[in-house]
């Protein structure tokens, strides 16, 4: 996709201010987007938008095709007459600087089972949107509110607890679960009526005001979801629906014994036979919520790191060729730009670790930008990192939710890396996550976004995730007195002075 020279910001709705315990889609997410729109920014890049599971990651979600309710805004359910002001008033007290995930979750589901039990009792004008929602997405929704329905009744728990009749989906049991469930499925169904319904709002407003929403597909979804319960045969799993090999990295300088994700490997030639189909309705699925799709891991699409189930930790693996070209064509041809390679691909390519040939042809035939991550630069002038090393075609950023905010980096770097970013910046560092900012900006790459935490100029306290740590990821919220006019005339003036 020919991308124009642009800027964003990185910032995911959990993070909005409010006062119900988490970011949500309501009156302060449109807050946001006119305050952003004034920037002279033109995108906001999110995270995954799907329902979050163990570890609250949105990398590790219930379901690739599912919202996140979580994210449902109280103040629009009231709106509907769905909830009372008395209902809302159990979310007041919660944290308001950060996501306090179990003190908030049980809450904010009280809530959601209380909208949806005055549903029952008076639809009003909500049913045949919501039937309409039910038969429009019936190809994931019915698998997924069953899925959830049963994960109820399970304790919450792993679908490879469940009974075997169950886990391996046999007919009769399958057809007992569904007419006794039948009002919790129901219930489920609901609740992604309500997301969809909300964020589908959200983004039109956000185009109406010249904004382009970034939205993530990471590759690999996680074991306990809807996806692997529901298709089995796309993934390396043994006749008792577990894993036979699992997905990671291996050892490097940041990790003696590697990264062992534990997300279960796709069976490739699988989808080959079935022409992607599982793949597509997932890129359709997100591009009815988002209009750019950052790839995360993208180098597992060219070749990933197969380790053993049976492991504990990913130093015993290997590597194995991915989907490549075939899969990209597959998607192109798919979003109907026949045999121009690329041409209309809304695809930016997470193309950060380990970069092999393979990866770089794979990028190169389809014409996909890469990631540049300012903050991974300062070991020397030869650091692909640094702006003087970008082409065009790629977006550059910062800092990613996986890294240390600016500032966080600047205060603990070693001081080599602090000496020479102060010089190739001709900065003194007292102002560091601006300094980096209008670096980036004036890059010659097509894209520049920050996150948000840089605009505001935070630490190490703010940052979103610590890879690899299970707990405290995620939490981070801003402040409703953040969206100060000067801050977005600073980056008003910026966008004008680098024609972004």
């Amino acid at each position: 996709m020919a991308f124009k020279r642009s800027s964003g910001i990185l910032f995911h709705p959990t993070s909005l201010p409010g006062p119900y315990g988490i970011g949500d889609l309501g009156p302060q997410a449109y807050r946001f987007v006119d305050w952003l729109a004034s920037t002279g920014c033109k995108i906001w890049q999110i995270l995954p938008l799907g329902p979050t599971g163990y570890g609250d990651s949105p990398y590790q979600c219930f379901s690739a095709f599912a919202g996140n309710p979580y994210l449902i805004s109280p103040d629009d359910l009231l709106a509907e007459g769905l909830v009372t002001q008395d209902d809302l008033e159990a979310l007041k007290g919660l944290p308001a600087s950060r996501v306090d995930f179990g003190a908030v979750i049980p809450k904010k589901l009280d809530l959601l089972l209380k909208a949806f039990q005055r549903f029952q009792t008076n639809p009003g004008d909500l049913r045949e949107a919501f039937s309409y929602f039910c038969a429009e997405n019936a190809s994931w929704l019915d698998d997924f509110s069953l899925f959830m329905a049963l994960k109820e009744v399970n304790g919450g728990g792993s679908w490879s607890g469940w009974d075997s009749a169950l886990k391996l989906r046999k007919k009769t049991a399958m057809t007992k679960a569904r007419k006794e469930l039948a009002e919790a499925i129901t219930r489920y169904s609901f609740y992604q009526f309500l997301f969809f319904r909300e964020w589908t709002k959200l983004r039109k407003y956000a185009n109406e005001k010249g904004i382009q929403i970034m939205g993530d597909i990471p590759i690999f979804v996680a074991y306990d979801s809807a996806d692997v319960w529901a298709h089995p045969d796309l993934f390396f799993l043994d006749e008792s629906g577990n894993p036979t090999v699992v997905a990671g990295v291996p050892p490097d300088l940041f990790s003696k014994t590697g990264q062992l994700w534990g997300n279960p490997l796709y069976n490739w030639e699988v989808h080959k036979k079935e022409g992607y189909a599982w793949w597509l309705s997932r890129i359709h699925a997100v591009l009815n919520t988002v209009d750019i799709l950052r790839f995360d891991h993208f180098r597992g699409f060219a070749g990933y790191y197969e380790i053993p189930a049976t492991e504990k930790t990913a130093e015993n693996g290997r590597w194995v060729p991915g989907p490549g070209k075939d899969l990209f064509r597959t998607i192109d041809e798919d979003l109907g730009n026949g045999d121009a390679a690329g041409v209309g691909l809304p695809i930016v390519a997470e193309d950060l670790g380990l970069v092999t040939p393979d990866v770089i042809e794979l990028l190169h035939a389809f014409d996909l930008p890469g990631m540049k991550v300012l903050q991974f630069g300062f070991t020397g002038p030869d650091n692909p990192f640094l702006p003087h090393n970008y082409v065009p075609n790629y977006v550059a950023y910062t800092g990613t939710h996986d890294n240390d905010t600016a500032m966080g980096w600047f205060n603990s770097a070693p001081d080599n890396e602090k000496d020479f970013a102060r010089r190739y910046l001709g900065v003194d560092g007292h102002d560091f996550a601006w300094d980096l900012i209008r670096a980036v900006w004036k890059s010659v790459a097509v894209i520049a976004v920050t996150p948000m935490q840089d605009i505001l100029g935070l630490g190490g306290e703010a940052r979103m995730n610590y890879p690899s740590r299970l707990g405290g990821n995620w939490e981070w919220r801003m402040s409703e007195n953040d969206f100060r006019e000067d801050l977005a005339a600073g980056l008003r003036d910026l966008n004008w002075m680098t024609l972004r």
